[in-house]
């Protein structure tokens, strides 16, 4: 049996070849995984589609390949010539089969149990030069974490010291005079998707300027208290309260059927900046979350994105997309492009102090922040998308308000 390389989301063409789970010769049960690969939006495992003996690998680890091609073969167990008739005979062979396989299909189970980590967990066994067989998981099913693999280096190396892959963002070294950047991967398909958007999608960009400086003190006091909130998840808060008065703006358009359907639930799409290009993971129904749920799933979603752990459903049904660069720094307004075929995306910017005219004429010192809007101008007008704009500012600069929006 030939086993392919399928498109296992979001409309994947091709993917790079990272390691083989399996060996030659290892017995596998259906969906167990064969191959780590790296698409051009996550690392992935290739299950077995049946249960069966790996015969050989048709490809090696640092190829690319397109969907389609063969990976490895396997001698699917019971499937051999006379098998499939379903008649008397195939029942004995079948019988007869299972009778000389049984053993060894046991002893080679026994010898190379499968074992349940992700692939950053086997990249971390792989680095420090430990084999991942020898480890205890401790994880539910007797699935090996990280901690398990530090623990482990620890006990059998004494005071050696694990190298743990760097978890905190370095920036990417800048490209060099007559050097050639390979355009393939999650590269190609974010030019693909750009592309297919600003050539769809009449865009149109508002910006506004918003007053955070009450919001600064009011997350200070939360912090104080115990419960720490990151700006960004107050933001995604109340860009959904202001969903639920704007629907227009979490709405897709088909124009076959000449109809904008607005969508219920707000599935987020969170921009991060990865070493390889942006990838958009999704929070889903933030309608219905609160905001330390928010704050942690976001943390989470982050993390998994810096270290190539995202999964297809982590990256798939976003409604309306988020982007903040402001802790970037220099930002100060952009024409984000939305992520078709959404309707808008709202991006925010560098916050920074500046003298502001209060309501008594009074110069004060407020941290003022910038915001950008891009909208499907087919599906919205530029009105609509300054009340929306508005009616965030206003929940933003008296966040004690946005409170009585919570659900």
């Amino acid at each position: 049996m030939e086993v392919k390389l399928h498109d296992i989301g979001e409309g994947m063409a091709e993917a790079g070849i990272n390691c083989f789970l399996v060996k030659p010769g290892d017995y596998v049960k259906a969906d167990d995984p064969l191959i780590e690969v790296q698409t051009d939006k996550m690392v992935a495992e290739i299950p077995s589609p049946a249960s069966g003996i790996v015969k050989e690998f048709k490809v090696s680890p640092g190829d690319t390949v397109p969907v389609g091609t063969v990976l490895l073969i396997l001698d699917a167990a019971g499937k051999t010539a006379g098998t499939e008739s379903g008649g008397e005979i195939g029942k004995e062979a079948n019988s007869a089969m299972e009778t000389v396989l049984a053993p060894r299909r046991e002893a080679i189970k026994q010898t190379y149990p499968r074992i349940l980590a992700s692939p950053y967990t086997r990249k971390l066994a792989r680095d420090n030069s430990v084999n991942i067989e020898e480890i205890m998981g401790t994880g539910p099913a007797g699935r090996i974490l990280d901690e398990d693999v530090f623990r482990f280096i620890e006990q059998s190396k004494g005071t050696i010291k694990a190298k743990e892959p760097e978890r905190t963002r370095q920036p990417a070294p800048a490209p060099q005079q007559g050097q050639s950047i390979p355009f393939r991967g999650r590269r190609r398909q974010i030019a693909k998707n750009l592309l297919h958007s600003i050539q769809t999608i009449p865009h149109c960009t508002h910006f506004e300027e918003i007053d955070v400086t009450n919001l600064i003190q009011f997350r200070n006091e939360l912090k104080e208290a115990g419960s720490p909130i990151s700006a960004t998840a107050f933001f995604l808060k109340t860009l959904s309260v202001c969903l639920k008065e704007y629907p227009i703006f979490n709405a897709v358009l088909d124009e076959q059927k000449e109809e904008i359907r607005l969508i219920d639930d707000h599935h987020f799409g969170i921009a991060v900046d990865t070493e390889e290009g942006l990838i958009v993971p999704v929070i889903r129904a933030i309608q219905t979350k609160s905001l330390p749920e928010i704050n942690r799933e976001m943390k989470s979603l982050t993390e998994k994105a810096l270290n190539n752990e995202l999964t297809v459903s982590d990256i798939q049904g976003g409604t309306f997309t988020v982007s903040n660069v402001g802790p970037l720094g220099g930002s100060i307004g952009a024409t984000p492009i939305i992520q078709h075929p959404q309707v808008a995306l709202v991006s925010f910017h560098k916050t920074k102090k500046m003298p502001v005219v209060n309501d008594n004429d009074e110069i004060v010192i407020r941290s003022i922040m910038n915001l950008s809007m891009s909208f499907d101008h087919r599906v919205a007008d530029g009105a609509t998308a300054v009340k929306f704009t508005n009616r965030f500012a206003a929940y933003i600069e008296n966040p004690k308000m946005l409170l009585l929006e919570l659900s």
